[in-house]
């Protein structure tokens, strides 16, 4: 069921205000605009796997251990590689948008005060 028209824009607003608040932490959740999956890392990383697959089966049908671990260290690496993610726009956003002499409205507070209005009038 898509959301309607309201429920966007409150959506919006939550997502804006989590990103001056925290912007770490906005970023970690996956939801900066700015950072998308790179078919080239999956790619690569991929091909890093299968490569990794192959040194490990290799150095279990030689016999040797150190073939076999570096096999797996770089199938590791290949899958941390494929799932990585690519920034297409700088960290200056990250920094804090906003201009030093501006009060910031707390948009809580707004929320707040538009809940009390409901209920004074339907009281």
């Amino acid at each position: 069921m898509p959301l309607s028209e309201h429920e966007q824009k409150l959506l919006e607003q939550l997502e804006k205000q989590l990103n001056e608040d925290d912007p770490k932490f906005a970023s970690s959740m996956g939801s900066d605009p700015g950072r998308s999956w790179s078919t080239r890392h999956l790619v690569i990383g991929v091909l890093a796997g299968l490569a990794g697959i192959g040194l490990l089966l290799a150095g279990v049908w030689m016999q040797i251990i150190l073939v076999g671990v570096l096999g797996f260290v770089v199938m590791g690496a290949g899958v941390y590689f494929a799932t990585m993610r690519s920034s297409t726009i700088g960290r200056s956003k990250a920094a804090g948008g906003r201009k030093p002499g501006k009060p910031r409205s707390s948009f809580m507070s707004n929320l707040e005060q538009r809940w009390d209005e409901r209920h004074r009038g339907e009281s």
